[in-house]
Order: C-alpha cells, then structure tokens, then sequence
C-alpha cells in the first residue's frame, strides 16, 4: 500500500493482515481523494484541515491527508495491532507531529478525549457493523464539527442504511464492493 500523492507520495504504508480488518484499497481511496479535491459539491479542503479518521486501522487515509497538508489528524481505533502499526507507519514516515493517536473504543474517545472540532470525518467500520450509526449521532450531539464539513463513509455496496435526520447526502459512489459516502450532519 502506497500514498498516492502529497509530501510523502510513493512511500509505503504497512497493514494488518488478518480477516478482521480491510484496508482501503489504493484505487478506492485515490477516488476519494479526487471527489474532495475536485468536487464542486465538496465545501472543505485537506489542506490545514481538522480530521478524524475513525476506525482507522493502520492509518491509509489519514496518512494521506498528512501527506496531502493536513493540520491535524486525529485517529481512533480500538485493535491493538492495527493501533501499533499505525504507530509504526506514522514513525517510518515522520508523521508523529500533526498526528494523535487513541487506542480506544470510538465511543469512549468521544465522549472523554474530543472536544475540538474537525472538517473531515472518515468512518470505515466493519461491512457488518452498524453501531457507527451510535458514533454519528454521538458526534452530532456533541457538535464537534465546523460549519464547513463533510462526513465520509466506506460501507458495502449493498448496505443501505438510512440516514434521515442525521445526515444530509451530498454524492455517492460505488466501486467494486465498495460504496462511499459524502454526506454532512443536518
């Protein structure tokens, strides 16, 4: 897995390699980056941006937006594993300054560690997971979102989870197994 463009572009991330974890792959995560880059539809930009990748695993996205300018990136994510090989890649790539890291339940982390507000979130939980539908309302509750923001989330292709009252879609798109989200909180 590589980083498709920015300061760090063409060097490597490491992954977990088990059946728990997904990493995004390089193609999905390249069309998201050209969806927020280009979008008229998108009102926010990576660089000097507030981001919190939740879910992150070993930190392909997140990463990405270091990479890209980013001011900050904050990420959650509750296996150990994954939490240390994220540690390791943003060490390999000296990436520790505009970064946070929480090895915790996301739930947790919001509701004891988050109280400032970000222009990104990126959400990639499990296919068969629909608790994050709980993080997203605790994150509206807590407004911990600037006026200008966008929520994206990595779901399979055949979910269809309604987000009525919490979010307002802006685009979709699907590829391969793989559908993403741009939406924003009402």
């Amino acid at each position: 897995m590589r980083i498709i463009s920015g300061i760090l572009k063409g060097r490597s991330i490491d992954f977990l390699k088990n059946n728990e974890t997904r990493p995004l792959k390089d193609a999905v995560r390249e069309n998201i980056f050209n969806i927020l880059i280009h979008s008229n539809l998108i009102e926010v930009k990576i660089k000097n941006s507030n981001i919190l990748d939740l879910y992150s695993g070993s930190g392909s996205f997140g990463i990405e937006c270091i990479s890209r300018g980013a001011k900050k990136v904050t990420f959650v994510e509750k296996d150990i594993v994954a939490t240390n090989i994220l540690k390791e890649n943003l060490i390999k790539l000296k990436a520790t300054n505009n970064s946070v890291i929480y090895n915790n339940k996301i739930e947790n982390t919001l509701l004891n560690d988050i109280n400032e507000e970000f222009n990104i979130f990126f959400l990639d939980p499990p296919f068969k997971d629909y608790e994050y539908l709980k993080i997203l309302k605790l994150i509206k509750k807590k407004k911990i979102f600037k006026k200008k923001h966008v929520v994206i989330i990595h779901r399979e292709r055949q979910n269809s989870e309604k987000f009525k009252n919490l979010l307002k879609i802006v685009d979709t798109k699907q590829y391969g197994r793989s559908k993403i989200i741009f939406s924003k909180f009402n």
